[in-house]
């Protein structure tokens, strides 16, 4: 009767245990991977940059919610808020941190985590901020995209000059929480001397010290407003109407801004800066160490000019500036 019984024992524990394999040989399967975003700015602005990223994601052979997680920590351009997001990013243990929006949320996950890979897409040098050793050589946990800033600011002043060659005060908009903050300003100051013409720069960071700005260069009698930071992306609409509103010309850096009725844009494509982070990401999910891939220098950039809003400022654009134009929105 004992043997029987543990006979009985032994079948039970048996089957138990072969019961349990497939739930063991489930546990053992690698997680699914997590991309951990974090932006300074706001999602509606985001969705743009994120679908070039998807794109880009998708050409190594991940796609959303199929063999790849998300997350994501926007600040709503709130700065302060980006570190303490980034730390909750690394307690959340993703994969690799893709940041949006600029050197302040790149410098935000710099600082919360060594060993997290980062991806980065930022306007400026990434060597300057701390973010890498060397741009073929990044070293440590970061790499990324970097965008054209010296010349795309040239470029803006020129072709805003074109379009209201009479104009000898121009006003630019800057944002002074930006790391890059200086050098921008140099560099409009720069541009500016080299056609001759009188810089105002005034800083803003909140959608009031945006209509105070305006209201002061319309007193300073300024003829046209260079507008180029990532801070003004999730304000793109707000910096329109009242550019609108004082009728006067502005260029910005990106797209975006022209096709929701801006009058001039300049600057890199969001779309090829974003679809090459997204392919950096899935090189880093597929095994690639950030500190072996250089930094790669998204050189395409465009020209957009909005006519109908050119008309209703009384503008007429020389044959020379819209045969450059890679669009023009009638």
């Amino acid at each position: 009767m004992a043997s029987y019984i543990a006979r009985r024992k032994f079948l039970a524990t048996l089957g138990g245990a072969a019961a349990a394999w497939p739930f063991a040989a489930r546990a053992q399967q690698p997680a699914m991977p997590v991309i951990g975003f974090l932006s300074s700015g706001s999602q509606q602005f985001d969705a743009l940059r994120l679908a070039a990223f998807r794109r880009g994601l998708s050409e190594i052979g991940y796609v959303e919610s199929r063999n790849v997680a998300s997350e994501f920590r926007s600040a709503e351009d709130h700065y302060d808020r980006l570190l303490g997001l980034a730390d909750e990013l690394v307690r959340r243990q993703v994969t690799v941190i893709v940041t949006i929006g600029g050197p302040t949320s790149a410098l935000a996950a710099k600082a919360a985590t060594t060993t997290i890979p980062i991806v980065f897409t930022i306007a400026g040098d990434p060597v300057k901020l701390g973010l890498v050793d060397s741009i073929n050589r990044p070293g440590g946990n970061a790499t990324g995209v970097t965008t054209l800033v010296s010349l795309i600011v040239a470029k803006q002043f020129e072709a805003l000059h074109e379009a209201v060659p009479k104009t000898t005060v121009i006003g630019c908009l800057v944002n002074p929480t930006n790391p890059n903050v200086e050098t921008a300003t140099k560099e409009a100051q720069e541009a500016a001397r080299a056609l001759g013409i009188e810089l105002n720069v005034l800083n803003a960071t909140t959608e009031h010290e945006i209509d105070t700005a305006f209201t002061i260069l319309a007193q300073k009698r300024a003829g046209a407003v260079v507008v180029s930071d990532a801070l003004f992306n999730s304000r793109l609409e707000k910096l329109v109407a009242v550019a609108a509103h004082h009728a006067v010309p502005t260029i910005y850096q990106y797209r975006e801004f022209a096709a929701v009725g801006g009058l001039m844009s300049y600057g890199t494509s969001l779309a090829d800066a974003y679809r090459h982070a997204g392919v950096y990401s899935g090189r880093i999910l597929k095994g690639a160490r950030p500190a072996d891939l250089p930094v790669q220098q998204s050189t395409k950039v465009e020209l957009v000019i909005n006519m109908k809003t050119a008309k209703s400022l009384g503008l007429t654009f020389p044959i020379t500036l819209l045969g450059r134009a890679d669009e023009v929105i009638e």
